[in-house]
């Protein structure tokens, strides 16, 4: 019983000690988290081997429920991929676009290794999901698995694409 008193005291004190506030640096007014040049790094560096992940994998084919090199559906590829280093996102692409910070009002700050997701075939819900690949002022690329073509490197300047773009989110 001592030992466990200890031991809760211990776990109290060191929870405590740990400082949870962000830093915060204000600009015009406006609070925001600062993040260190590292962590950017850190984070390029983890979208890039994401990206890297999933390019390994184009050609393979579309399989409903797949998660390996024998075929992949769309968010099993997402699944395995984030798997790889260590994120572990829910298994199919609605309940992966509730993970992260939802970009849809600043799409303009998209980038690589943030999920893409899709209403297709006139969905209710959100039905599909790419990672970015590339970003420029008129076009989003991704990598994702297509039920016709596989995994496969897709834009948004494809109507069908382009239409049924509901949502991006930052995971990293």
């Amino acid at each position: 019983m001592k030992n466990f008193i200890l031991l809760l005291l211990l776990a109290s004190f060191f929870t405590a000690c740990k400082s949870t506030s962000p830093i915060v640096t204000s600009k015009k007014g406006e609070k925001r988290e600062k993040s260190s040049r590292s962590e950017n790094r850190r984070t390029d560096k983890v979208a890039d081997h994401l990206i890297d992940l999933a390019a390994d994998n184009i050609g393979v084919r579309y399989k409903y429920g797949g998660t390996t090199r024998s075929g992949f559906d769309c968010s099993g590829l997402m699944y395995t991929v984030f798997n790889a280093e260590n994120i572990v996102l829910p298994r199919n692409s609605y309940e992966q676009s509730k993970i992260g910070v939802v970009l849809n009002q600043k799409r303009e700050q998209a980038q690589k290794g943030d999920l893409i997701f899709f209403k297709t075939d006139n969905s209710k819900i959100i039905n599909h999901v790419g990672i970015i690949t590339e970003v420029s002022e008129d076009e989003i690329k991704f990598i994702h698995s297509s039920t016709s073509k596989g995994v496969i490197i897709s834009s948004t300047k494809q109507a069908y694409y382009r239409n049924a773009l509901v949502q991006i989110n930052r995971v990293l």
